[in-house]
């Protein structure tokens, strides 16, 4: 893991900075939210996406670097322009295990999104948050439906349903590496939250407060068409590759269980490793019985934050505020407090 020292040390070289992050998955929200803080912007992009990415005014990046592939991050160029790299789930597929070793000051822990990569830590810190999760199993321990996930942050794409042992084995290659679920039927809500050292709402941590910014549901596609295909007599194989996301408005009598859940996810993560900081979402199951299950944690900003008109941002902020606003605060007021390498690493 690249010393935080280091990390600190580089970030007092900087007399000023500039937020970067590569162009996919939020980037757009990213660049946005700096804009509404007047923080300089720099997209590391891919030749093939610039027209995109300089399409949209109010959201373009002041500069862009452009690399052959996004596992190419220009370190001393982003370090030239005093930069702080935000990441969400592009940089994580894309750098893998590698984010550890970026000598380059990363927004939040990049202890988090290691332990994200790692689904039995993560089972592991859902546990010590005292949040409910599905079983997890063996594949001789198969007896009715499991989801089959893979490593990465690829937004479902080849996960699996299987409900036998026998099925397990036909479908998942020898030594694969795989987290096998109990399969748990209800609404999927997917938390946006946010964690600060020094912000005034939502619940109180050990370590500063804990806001809730939305909720959204991800769209499968055709796993969310099942009913469809069902009726037409299709024999299609379902498939989880997120396509989109909608908003979600809960019933106002489960939200304290989820802003406790917020809670307990910050107050265990700083034993584990060192603390969350900035955005992160839990993806949950609500049952027929309004039990909460949790299956995953993202450790960084969700694609479901795209998403604009959600209420608890507004009564949080008093403001339309969507979380790449909430970063771009979050650094400005840091910066300016002069306390950057308490939430950079």
């Amino acid at each position: 893991m690249f010393a935080k020292e280091e990390i600190d040390q580089i970030l007092d070289s900087y007399d000023d900075f500039t937020i970067a992050t590569i162009c996919s998955h939020s980037a757009l929200q990213i660049f946005h939210g700096a804009k509404q803080y007047s923080i300089k912007t720099i997209g590391i992009c891919t030749e093939e996406s610039r027209e995109l990415y300089e399409s949209f005014p109010y959201a373009t990046p002041d500069e862009l670097l452009i690399v052959d592939d996004y596992s190419q991050i220009p370190v001393d160029e982003l370090r030239e322009r005093n930069s702080i790299l935000v990441p969400h789930g592009s940089l994580v597929e894309y750098t893998g295990d590698g984010i550890k070793d970026l000598a380059l000051p990363i927004f939040g822990n990049r202890g988090s999104l290691l332990f994200e990569r790692d689904r039995n830590n993560m089972f592991d810190w859902m546990e010590k948050a005292g949040l409910k999760v599905p079983r997890i199993l063996q594949p001789e321990e198969i007896d009715g439906p499991a989801i089959v996930k893979f490593p990465g942050a690829k937004g479902g794409k080849g996960y699996l349903v299987v409900n036998s042992p026998e099925e397990y084995y036909q479908k998942v290659a020898e030594g694969a590496k795989t987290m096998i679920q109990e399969f748990i039927v209800g609404v999927r809500a997917y938390i946006h939250y946010f964690h600060s050292f020094d912000g005034d709402a939502g619940y109180s941590t050990n370590y500063g407060n804990v806001e809730m910014l939305g909720i959204d549901q991800r769209m499968e596609t055709n796993a969310d068409e099942i009913a469809r295909q069902l009726s037409v007599g299709a024999n299609i194989p379902i498939s989880f590759t997120v396509m989109g996301n909608q908003s979600l408005v809960l019933r106002e009598s489960l939200l304290p269980k989820y802003m406790e859940m917020g809670r307990g996810i910050c107050n265990s993560s700083k034993g584990l490793f060192g603390g969350i900081h900035g955005p992160f979402c839990v993806e949950t199951i609500i049952t027929d019985d309004l039990d909460i299950y949790s299956f995953e944690i993202s450790a960084r900003i969700v694609a479901g934050t795209n998403l604009l008109g959600n209420p608890y941002s507004l009564y949080t902020h008093g403001t339309e505020y969507t979380t790449g606003m909430r970063i771009a605060k979050e650094l400005k007021d840091a910066f300016r407090n002069k306390n950057l390498g308490e939430i950079i690493y």
